[in-house]
């Protein structure tokens, strides 16, 4: 979707972004928690750029991952976030919680409908994997693949978001760890700027994130 964006906007909003300390990762109730999980990927290396295949430019499927574990987890949680995103707070890619601690990993595309994923609502509402979509010329973006060692499951009666998620981890994370992948959608030649118009754009962008992160709030 962001792919519509002026590129011109995109560079204008290049100094707005929620920032990496708004992780869940870095939230304060869970800063007594190792930061001990080994989380790697096939697809991408640490802080190395994610294939367009997982974006908004390709198929858009979730990668695979892959993870170390201590062994007295009961259940894990992986979050998924851009904290490059020109918001509030770091976009919401994908939520999964209750994955079985057995397993060492998620295969390609888990996130995009798998069944026996339990799935929580992304920025967009929805409860699948929202692909990297960062808006033309913003430069590169940061996707946190946050994974998270509970002593217990949870429960919900909903698909959960962010904020109630968080609340029902508070007291049972063991240990915390996290892949970062970069993923950048660079500007196509143009003839001209059009900064009037970019700064107007900038304005308007900025404040449908605003309205949208808060409608997610009152929704957790």
């Amino acid at each position: 979707m962001l792919e519509k964006v002026p590129a011109s906007v995109g560079r204008a909003l290049g100094s707005v972004r929620a920032g990496a300390t708004k992780l869940a990762l870095y939230d304060e109730a869970f800063a007594a928690a190792p930061e001990s999980l080994e989380v790697s990927s096939p697809a991408f290396a640490d802080g190395q750029a994610i294939p367009a295949r997982h974006s908004a430019d390709g198929v858009g499927t979730s990668p695979a991952l892959a993870w170390r574990l201590p062994g007295d987890a009961a259940a894990l949680v992986l979050i998924v976030e851009d904290s490059d995103s020109p918001s509030p707070e770091p976009l919401v890619h994908a939520i999964a919680w209750n994955l079985d601690a057995a397993n060492d990993g998620l295969p390609e595309g888990a996130l995009t409908g798998e069944p026996s994923v339990q799935t929580g609502r992304n920025s967009y509402f929805r409860t699948d994997w929202l692909p990297c979509d960062p808006p033309t010329g913003h430069g590169p973006h940061r996707y946190a693949f946050q994974l998270f060692a509970l002593d217990t499951p949870l429960s919900f009666d909903s698909p959960p978001g962010r904020a109630a998620l968080l609340a029902a981890m508070k007291g049972h994370v063991l240990a915390r760890g996290a892949l970062i992948g970069t993923y950048e959608r660079q500007a196509s030649p143009s003839k001209g700027k059009a900064p009037l118009v970019a700064a107007g754009a900038v304005g308007i962008v900025a404040g449908l994130l605003s309205v949208a992160f808060w409608r997610l709030r009152k929704r957790d």
